[in-house]
């Protein structure tokens, strides 16, 4: 018999290859043959010899295989599921979705018994969990091979052996029982991409056989998770996440929890975030508060800290930062204090319950993420989650374009040095945060992300997710594929899913989904939240998506003239409904967004922003998991309103720009050209230089701007020289970068002219900018006449993110010249809507 090398990612086992894998047995679409995705060199060497070894093992199965065991043919079936009578839960629900996906994909549902008759009988016995380790004992020791050495929480591993007729599947734990049986139904072609049943994919075929079958493996990760975040719907979640090989193992301090052991600390007039590190005070008190839980046999406490930036006046915890800087959230690095804070709990755990297996969790997060510089006494009973909320989320470590990525690999590496491996990541997804419902896929960061958590020998990953499955689509299940396998192959994972998931539309649909995905791969943002999707979602990627919308929309529709369609075929149509509203949420939002920010033509903007609410709310009504808080209490899905932070918000804010400029609040002057001349200052000499009244010298642009069309080469662009840019996306989305590509900090100056008559200078003219980040200074005519202040921590402040400033004689009949100069400390800064000047309605 021939067994499966380890190595070899189960789904490409002999088995695989002798069952049928497409849901609707169509041909592989001619895009599949013809894409060829990225492989960079050392995947290359990798992939050569994963093909090796499965090319031997095929070779090997043809030679010495035995012959195949029928589990149902032709509507029919003889088998047996046995599984113990006091099984686990989830072992329990392996045996059943086992014999009800069975029957889903051959028609025969097997029977699920309970006793050992089973073993009596020739026919085909499929053995679950504990039961086929009591059948089997000898494979309880192939098991605890795989498994990982000395978990710190729990390891989890399966082992799966057909011997004959009969079959064996085990976990090591009541989930991985579970897992066992899907990596047999995985094996058989079934995949469950989204929650509930419009992701579930089964093949429908006759004859439903096991080849040859050997194979064991471990996860390296205790931790696969993820929890659903704001008001997002749990529903499916469960079942979703074990198809996809996740777990229910948690480790404490993924949640706040600090504040409740310190509140009473906080200094007068000050909160808890106030409340000294390092103090020994300080860590006596919040043990004193821990007593009871551990006195009575808590198996975990959190102490992760809150959210927000701390800072206090101890001279202990000053001597302990040294007064370093964390340039992510601009304020003094309080890791050291927090480890110090950290070591005297452990100490003083283990001075008085010596005997105690609590385990305690921290958190580093906000102005705590930096490793500590210092040595400190880590307490062995700890565990660190590490929460990367401000790094760039679109790229993977190594990813030369994202210095902040490279820095977080290393920050991850240290952390889980001085953790001794006792460290989970709190990941984002949506790793945009505060997004819209539109897609944001993060496998093409993940897959590269996950091999770096594997070699670091961290505990595992919990991923926070708004569970929106417009926004983040097959991103969850891609992410257990590969919390459970880092060698998952992502490229086969995406093509197969086209085929499984589209049918006979995957050929348009994979092209849509490939357009996606390489405006992502190809993107230069290493920001987050919704301003940056102009630089994703341009213009013709959104025509090119159009395109392949209609293609597949007509296939559909051939489709579904057809005369008793399967359940597989009705799924098809069903999720053409879903990318046709998902598309026309994109579309109506980017439509809105290019309406305001470009072409300053709010009317549209606002009209745009209406249809696009429409479309998200038929989608979320079409499915509890496309969206997130849509239907329901205190929602109130199509009516333009609340911060611009959210998505209605934003559409209210383009209504009340309508209103500032048609006549209502105000009516508009003249739209200011959309783009300005530009000039980088690092070293903060323009002030001195008189940039603000005198002209903007562009000779050397005009003569070499052609050498500058390409990020890699405009961030190189001399910051001794004027340029131009637009005023509708943000400087760093533009390529104005540091030449090591950091997005550029420093100050910045616009500049441009207008030419106003006599009658446009009467009243009370204002000039508006409706989308503005940073510190800013204004001239009109060579005279400051305006300054706004800003939190240097952008998203602490209002989310329209405007500026207005009176001009009221200011401007003269004739060319006018403005200039505004930006001070940007922390990634976004400048423009990234374009102003205009309006006349107040009085």
């Amino acid at each position: 018999m021939v067994s499966v090398s380890p190595d070899v990612n189960p789904v490409l086992a002999t088995l695989y290859y002798s069952t049928a894998i497409d849901s609707c047995n169509r041909p592989t679409p001619d895009y599949v043959h013809s894409w060829q995705p990225k492989i960079h060199e050392p995947e290359r060497s990798s992939m050569r010899h994963l093909y090796r070894v499965i090319a031997l093992t095929l070779l090997l199965s043809t030679t010495v295989r035995a012959a195949d065991l029928v589990v149902a043919d032709n509507g029919r079936t003889a088998a047996s599921i046995v599984v113990a009578a006091d099984a686990g839960h989830w072992e329990k629900q392996a045996a059943t979705d086992l014999a009800k996906y069975i029957e889903l994909m051959s028609g025969a549902k097997p029977a699920v018994v309970h006793t050992a008759d089973a073993m009596r009988r020739p026919k085909p016995v499929l053995y679950v969990g504990s039961e086929a380790l009591k059948a089997r004992p000898a494979l309880n020791a192939k098991l605890q091979a795989v498994l990982k050495k000395d978990p710190f929480l729990r390891a989890d591993g399966i082992v799966v052996l057909r011997d004959g007729n009969r079959v064996y599947l085990a976990g090591n734990n009541d989930e991985s029982h579970y897992y066992a049986v899907m990596h047999l139904l995985h094996m058989w072609g079934c995949r469950w991409y989204l929650p509930t049943a419009i992701g579930e994919c089964i093949p429908e075929q006759e004859r439903l056989a096991i080849g040859d079958l050997d194979h064991a493996y471990g996860s390296p990760f205790e931790v696969r998770h993820y929890w659903i975040s704001w008001n997002g719907s749990t529903e499916g979640q469960a079942e979703f996440q074990r198809r996809n090989f996740m777990s229910s193992q948690r480790a404490p301090g993924m949640g706040h929890a600090l504040m409740h052991y310190t509140k009473d600390l906080a200094p007068e007039g000050g909160t808890s975030f106030n409340v000294p590190f390092s103090e020994l005070e300080t860590a006596e008190h919040v043990l004193n508060k821990m007593a009871s839980a551990i006195e009575g046999g808590a198996s975990a406490i959190s102490l992760a800290i809150d959210d927000g930036a701390y800072t206090n006046d101890s001279e202990r915890d000053a001597e302990l930062h040294a007064n370093l800087q964390d340039k992510y959230f601009v304020k003094t690095s309080q890791t050291d204090p927090m480890m110090a804070f950290y070591a005297n709990i452990g100490r003083l755990m283990k001075e008085r319950y010596p005997e105690s297996k609590t385990v305690i969790g921290g958190m580093a997060y906000v102005n705590v993420s930096i490793p500590p510089q210092r040595n400190h006494e880590v307490p062995d009973n700890m565990v660190m989650w590490l929460a990367p909320i401000d790094i760039d989320p679109n790229h993977g470590m190594d990813s030369v374009v994202s210095p902040p990525k490279q820095e977080y690999r290393d920050m991850m590496y240290r952390w889980s040095e001085i953790m001794d491996g006792r460290v989970c990541i709190y990941d984002y997804d949506q790793g945009m945060l505060v997004w819209r419902n539109i897609p944001n896929p993060s496998h093409m960061a993940f897959r590269h992300d996950v091999k770096h958590y594997r070699d670091a020998g961290i505990l595992g990953i919990g991923t926070e997710s708004r569970n929106a499955m417009a926004k983040v689509f097959t991103n969850l299940h891609i992410r257990g594929q590969l919390m459970w396998d880092p060698e998952a192959d992502v490229d086969r994972m995406i093509a197969e899913f086209y085929k499984k998931f589209y049918g006979p539309i995957a050929g348009p649909m994979g092209k849509y989904w490939n357009t996606i995905y390489k405006a992502w791969e190809e993107t230069i943002v290493t920001e987050h939240e919704y301003m940056t999707a102009p630089a994703i979602y341009t213009r013709e990627v959104m025509e090119t998506l159009r395109g392949h919308i209609r293609v597949a929309e007509a296939a559909a529709r051939v489709l579904a003239r057809k005369d008793n369609l399967t359940r597989n075929e009705k799924l098809v149509l069903e999720r053409m409904r879903f990318v046709r509203l998902s598309f026309d949420t994109l579309s109506g939002y980017m439509e809105m967004v290019f309406a305001a920010s470009t072409d300053a033509d709010y009317k549209r903007a606002s009209a745009a922003g209406m249809r696009m609410l429409a479309s998200r709310l038929e989608m979320a009504e079409m499915n509890s998991t496309f969206t997130t808080r849509v239907i329901g209490p205190g929602s109130s899905a199509n009516e333009p309103g609340g911060s611009p932070a959210w998505l209605q918000g934003e559409v209210k804010q383009y209504m009340d720009l309508l209103a500032l400029t048609d006549g209502t609040t105000g009516s508009l002057v003249a739209r200011l050209p959309l783009e300005w001349a530009f000039h980088r200052d690092p070293r903060d000499t323009g002030l001195g230089r008189g940039w603000g009244y005198k002209k903007a010298d562009l000779t050397y642009w005009h003569a070499n701007k052609n050498n500058y069309r390409t990020p890699d080469r405009r961030k190189d662009y001399p910051t001794t020289e004027w340029e131009m840019v637009s005023t509708d996306l943000y400087p760093p989305a533009q390529g104005i970068l540091h030449p090591d590509w950091q997005s550029f900090t420093g100050h910045l100056w616009y500049k441009t002219d207008i030419e106003v008559t006599q009658a446009d200078t009467d009243g009370k003219v204002h000039i508006h900018f409706p989308g503005l980040f940073s510190e800013s200074w204004l001239w009109v005519n060579g005279e400051m006449i305006g300054y706004r202040e800003w939190n240097t921590l952008w998203w602490l402040n209002d989310y329209k993110f405007d500026w207005d400033v009176d001009l009221s004689g200011k401007l003269k009949p004739g060319a006018n010249n403005i200039t505004v100069r930006c001070n940007n400390v922390l990634q976004f800064g400048g423009m990234f809507r374009r102003p205009f000047l309006y006349r107040v309605v009085e």
